[in-house]
């Protein structure tokens, strides 16, 4: 695949940083050496973001959220923005490692709106008089950052890291990646 130039949010972890969080020392490394095997390498991998405006009605007050859902498969976890994404927080990058979108927008929005009622009756579900949700595909084409650490020796398996949340992402987005390298 040929290097293209596509937007994505600025990552909050450099390739250092997380090399030295891949790499650490401690119980988990030792079980997931012996399990798994060495850390062989890191990538930088790129997946595209569909952006929603989500109203709704929370107690007597209205609300309004912003709501990014994958556009691979609608299955990584959901970002949530507090307006669009402007120019400032995002940048060009010249990359082979991204994921192609695939998903439907119709298939998108029944994902996203089972996920954003997820989220709100963690807030609170008692306070939300009608699973009303409004969302409205806000119209910018970004990606999100995640680095890739592949482990052992005779099969390679990988851990995920979010670049943006700065954290290690589990088991879903593991296979999330593993299947896109296989295909």
């Amino acid at each position: 695949m040929a290097a293209t130039s596509i937007r994505t949010l600025k990552p909050n972890v450099s390739q250092n940083e997380a090399l030295r969080k891949f790499s650490s020392i401690g119980l988990g490394a030792i079980y997931r050496h012996i399990r798994v095997g060495p850390l062989r390498r890191i990538a930088g991998v790129y997946v595209p973001f569909f952006l929603y405006r989500v109203s709704y009605q929370l107690g007597r007050a209205p609300q309004t959220r912003f709501f990014a859902i994958d556009a691979v498969e609608g299955s990584l976890d959901l970002f949530e923005f507090p307006g669009a994404p402007g120019d400032s927080q995002l940048l060009e990058v010249e990359t082979r490692n991204y994921l192609r979108p695939a998903l439907s927008e119709k298939r998108a929005e029944e994902l996203l709106s089972d996920k954003v009622l997820r989220v709100i009756f963690q807030q609170g579900f008692f306070k939300l008089r009608e699973s009303n949700l409004v969302g409205a595909r806000v119209p910018i084409d970004f990606y999100l950052p995640y680095w890739l650490a592949f482990y052992g020796d005779e099969t390679a398996r990988c851990r995920v890291m979010d670049a943006v949340r700065r954290r290690i992402e589990g088991a879903k987005a593991s296979a999330f990646f593993e299947q896109w390298l296989a295909a």
